[in-house]
């Protein structure tokens, strides 16, 4: 482990937290909350930006009238949202710990009054040993405002808060030279961000409350974020232990580094 590491930023996507029936996986969530209880015992202060309030909110309501898909994940999001923070708490009490909500939209990153008042919300947050959990405001952002996903979400919290790093877990091992599942395909351990591997993305095709981001969307934003001098990784968050071992400099995912 490196002793600089004090800040790190994890995104947990939807489709780490769902199974193939889009319902939400309680083991997956007590495994990151292990994993964070591990880390702060080291001193290394977590925040965890977690998807899934949308495919818990359709959990509860199944199918609805609303037509408008923007309303309908308002919706999903506004019911959801409780329900994951209720899994949450409920955990972090199991191992001692304290959690609390943050819940963002685009404005609250612009320079000025806003991007202060949500620093000394995190910093509050931190001072006291608090693990903030951070999601976008679903229900009061506006559609043309807001954030592409919560991969966008995450390196502008990871910036924020002056991160050493930031891990961004999904339901693939890393970065592949081709589709994963392809026996010719391999995975990169290392891209700098001047490398061109856009090349290398497939095609998302996502269904309703699966969340937005994609791989595409994913190796943008480790690359923005790198660029910052901020080591990203992307990484599988249904292996166990994958938080703890990246810290541990075990070679798990893709790193991005700045060129």
């Amino acid at each position: 482990m490196e002793d600089d590491i004090k800040r790190v930023v994890v995104k947990v996507g939807t489709n780490v937290l769902t199974n193939k029936d889009n319902r939400i996986l309680g083991p997956v969530l007590r495994e990151l909350v292990r994993q964070i209880a591990v880390l702060y015992e080291r001193d290394i202060k977590v925040v965890l930006v977690s998807s899934g309030s949308a495919i818990a909110g359709k959990e509860i309501l199944g199918n609805t009238k609303i037509e408008d898909s923007s309303i309908r994940r308002q919706v999903y999001s506004s019911v959801g949202q409780p329900r994951m923070m209720r899994h949450y708490y409920s955990i972090f009490h199991d191992y001692g710990m304290r959690c609390a909500q943050v819940l963002a939209t685009k404005r609250d990153f612009d320079l000025g009054k806003y991007r202060e008042n949500m620093i000394n919300c995190y910093e509050g947050l931190l001072s006291e040993g608090i693990t903030p959990i951070a999601n976008e405001d679903d229900a009061v952002s506006l559609t043309m405002s807001m954030f592409t996903d919560n991969d966008e979400l995450a390196s502008l919290v990871a910036e924020l808060i002056d991160a050493d790093r930031l891990i961004i877990l999904s339901d693939t091992d890393g970065l592949y030279t081709g589709h994963p599942d392809d026996e010719d395909s391999v995975k990169l351990h290392e891209v700098k961000t001047n490398e061109n591997v856009e090349k290398y993305v497939c095609a998302s095709n996502k269904k309703e409350g699966e969340g937005r981001g994609g791989m595409a969307s994913k190796l943008r934003i480790a690359k923005v974020t790198a660029r910052k001098n901020i080591p990203t990784y992307i990484a599988n968050g249904k292996r166990k232990n994958v938080m703890v071992d990246i810290i541990n400099n075990k070679q798990i995912g893709t790193k991005f580094i700045c060129a």
